[in-house]
C-alpha cells in the first residue's frame, strides 16, 4: 500500500507543478487536491482554497495531530532555464516550481494521511490540511481556518528539512521606524537632521544583544533593510524612515521584543504585525523522540512557515532541502519523496 500511495503522490506532484498556483491564485491545484480525496473516498471540507479532512474514525475524546503543508508557490525568478510549470524528471530529480517548496512535503503528507485514514486502532486523530497563501501569509492562509478546525494538540508542518526535525523556528516581526527632526538650509547647518537621529537608532539595532540566547535558534537578529529620507539636496530632512527585519527566537514573544525596542530607541516605532511568533516543540515530546529513534537529527530553523500562526507545539519536517526553495530550476529528488512517505509513516507508527 505504501508503494502504491507513493507512486500516486509523485504523479499528483507532477500535476500540481503543471498548474500555476501563486499565492491567492491556487484554484487549479485546489481542484487537484480535492480530487485526491475523492479518488480515495475521503470526506473533506474546504474554504476558499484551503482543503482539510479528518480520519474516518475521528474521535473527539482523542488528541489530534495536524498534518499540514501548502500548495501555493512564489513566482518563478528570472534565473529559470527550464519551464517552471513543466514537471520534468532528469537523473532522479523532479524539476518544477513548487516541487521542493512545498509540493514534495504536501503529497508525502497526503499519502501518509491516506495510509492511516481507515485505521480504527489509532491513539490519536489525524487532521490533514492543504493550505493556501503560505508564501505571502495572506488572509486566506491557514490562519483563516484554524478557528473552525478541531482542537489541535500538536502539528507536523511539511516544509523541506531533509526529513530532519526542525524543533524550533524563528518568528518574524517587521518594524517601521521614523526618526524626527526639523528642516533647515544645508548651507547654514540649521535644523535638526533626522538622518543623524536615525543613525543613532540604526547603530543600536546593529549592536544590541538580547540577553537570552536560544539553545536551538541562537540570538534574536535585527537587520535594517530599508531607509528613506530627504527630497532635496540642500534641505536638512525633518523625517527619516527605516524598516527593521527582526527574527525572534523561542526565548521571546514578538511583543516582548517590541517592548525592548521601544524602550531603547528615540524613533517612533510601529510593528506591521506581531502574529508571526517563534514556535517550538520540546525535545521530550513523543513525536521528536520517535524521529530521533529513527536516526533523524534535531535543529532550529531560521525560515518561517505556517508554524508561526499555530499556538500548539509543532514540528517542521519534510522531504527536500530548504536551500533549494525559491531558487531557479527548483527540484526535489524522487528518492526524497519516497523516503518522506516512509519516514512520516514510521515516525507516526511509533506514537499511535
Amino acid at each position: 500500500m505504501i508503494e502504491k500511495l507513493t507512486k500516486e503522490a509523485i504523479e499528483l506532484l507532477k500535476n500540481l507543478i503543471s498548474k500555476q498556483s501563486f499565492s491567492g491564485e491556487e484554484s487549479e491545484t485546489f481542484l487537484l487536491i480535492k480530487q485526491w480525496f475523492i479518488d480515495h473516498n475521503i470526506k473533506f471540507e474546504s474554504q476558499v482554497y484551503n482543503v482539510w479532512a479528518k480520519n474516518k474514525h475521528f474521535d473527539p475524546a482523542k488528541k489530534t495531530i495536524l498534518l499540514n503543508s501548502h500548495h501555493d508557490t512564489v513566482k518563478p525568478n528570472k534565473g529559470y532555464t527550464k519551464d517552471p510549470l513543466n514537471p520534468e524528471i532528469v537523473d532522479g530529480k523532479l524539476y518544477g516550481l513548487g516541487s521542493n517548496d512545498a509540493g514534495g512535503c504536501l503529497v508525502s503528507l497526503l499519502a501518509t494521511f491516506t495510509y492511516f485514514y481507515e485505521r480504527e486502532d489509532l491513539n490519536y486523530n489525524f487532521l490533514m490540511v492543504a493550505s493556501a497563501e503560505e508564501e505571502n501569509t495572506g488572509p486566506n492562509s491557514l490562519v483563516s481556518i484554524v478557528p473552525i478546525l478541531p482542537k489541535i494538540d500538536f502539528a507536523i508542518v511539511g516544509e523541506p528539512t531533509l526529513m530532519n526535525l526542525a524543533i524550533s523556528e524563528k518568528g518574524l516581526m517587521v518594524v517601521n521606524c521614523e526618526a524626527k527632526g526639523t528642516s533647515g538650509h544645508a548651507a547654514h547647518g540649521t535644523g535638526d537632521n533626522a538622518i543623524y537621529n536615525a543613525l543613532e537608532d540604526i547603530n543600536w539595532f546593529k549592536t544590541y544583544e538580547f540577553p537570552k540566547i536560544s539553545e536551538t535558534l541562537g540570538k534574536v537578529k535585527m537587520t535594517v533593510t530599508q531607509i528613506n529620507a530627504g527630497h532635496q539636496h540642500n534641505v536638512i530632512p525633518s523625517s527619516c524612515s527605516f524598516v527593521v527585519d527582526v527574527r525572534v527566537t523561542d526565548c521571546y514573544t514578538n511583543q516582548e521584543v517590541f517592548e525592548i525596542i521601544e524602550a531603547h530607541v528615540k524613533s517612533e516605532v510601529c510593528p506591521r504585525s506581531q502574529r508571526l511568533n517563534s514556535s517550538s516543540i520540546p525535545k521530550e515530546h513523543p513525536i521528536v523522540k520517535a524521529g530521533v529513534k529513527l536516526g533523524r537529527s534535531t535543529y532550529g530553523s531560521p525560515t518561517i512557515s505556517d508554524q508561526a500562526i499555530l499556538t500548539c507545539p509543532s514540528l517542521k519536517l519534510g522531504p527536500g532541502e530548504s536551500l533549494r526553495s525559491h531558487t531557479a530550476d527548483e527540484f526535489i529528488y524522487i528518492h526524497e519523496i519516497e523516503e518522506g512517505v516512509d519516514l512520516y509513516i514510521k515516525i507516526l507508527e511509533e506514537i499511535i
